[in-house]
């Protein structure tokens, strides 16, 4: 049976990152099943941790010091659809592997656009019940791996399937991924902030022959 990986990693910093601890939750079968299976391991990324990063993660270059090699990484196999929020991120860090992603990101944006923040933390805390509110703020506070994140991603994803209760398969929330990946509103340029069907014609066509353009804005500026 093909596996589902909830997914999140851990890595050296913005600039070229090299990954220091991956951690999923696998899922076989229906994206409502109950799941136990986990990973979080930490690997050796043979160059030092920036700054940056090293206070986001509170992971030190000593503690990998003794950790398998980063290219030694390697997920389950049959794992046919990785998940997780800015999944693009994790999935290069990890060398493009030839699977379907689903992307919690844009998702969370399209379905609501009215919240003031779309990272994993404040849709964490817009989503759940006020009363539950302090069990998120304990487990942000005492983020000590990847496997938080991860856990986090699997709940706004079921509040995505409660919202979006059409989504029965994997499939299908694939496909929405997909849809939701698609801007509605040019997000840089002289246009920015201007609605893509409302673009001039000329501009669109002028912008579609400029290099290195994300595919997503691209469907956009050729369909709206």
């Amino acid at each position: 049976m093909s596996k589902v990986i909830v997914f999140d990693t851990e890595t050296t910093g913005i600039t070229e990152p090299v990954l220091i601890e991956a951690a999923g939750i696998i899922i076989n079968g229906s994206p409502f099943a109950e799941q136990k299976e986990t990973f979080n391991n930490r690997y050796n990324p043979g160059k030092p941790i920036s700054f940056g990063a090293m206070a986001t993660h509170n992971i030190l270059d000593c503690d990998l010091e003794n950790c398998p090699k980063a290219k030694e990484f390697k997920l389950p196999e049959d794992t046919a659809y990785l998940v997780g929020h800015n999944i693009d991120f994790d999935w290069e860090v990890i060398g493009k592997p030839d699977i379907r992603l689903i992307d919690t990101l844009p998702m969370a944006r399209k379905l609501w656009p009215h919240l003031d923040s779309h990272n994993l933390g404040a849709l964490s805390y817009a989503l759940c019940e006020e009363s539950k509110r302090h069990q998120i703020r304990e487990k942000l506070i005492n983020r000590h791996s990847a496997l938080v994140d991860v856990e986090l991603c699997l709940e706004l994803l079921r509040f995505i399937l409660k919202e979006k209760s059409e989504l029965k398969s994997w499939g299908d929330i694939w496909r929405f991924s997909e849809e939701a990946r698609i801007p509605d509103i040019m997000p840089f340029g002289k246009h920015k902030g201007i609605a893509i069907k409302d673009l001039p014609q000329d501009y669109k066509e002028w912008f579609l022959k400029q290099g290195d353009i994300d595919k997503y804005l691209k469907i956009a500026l050729r369909t709206k």
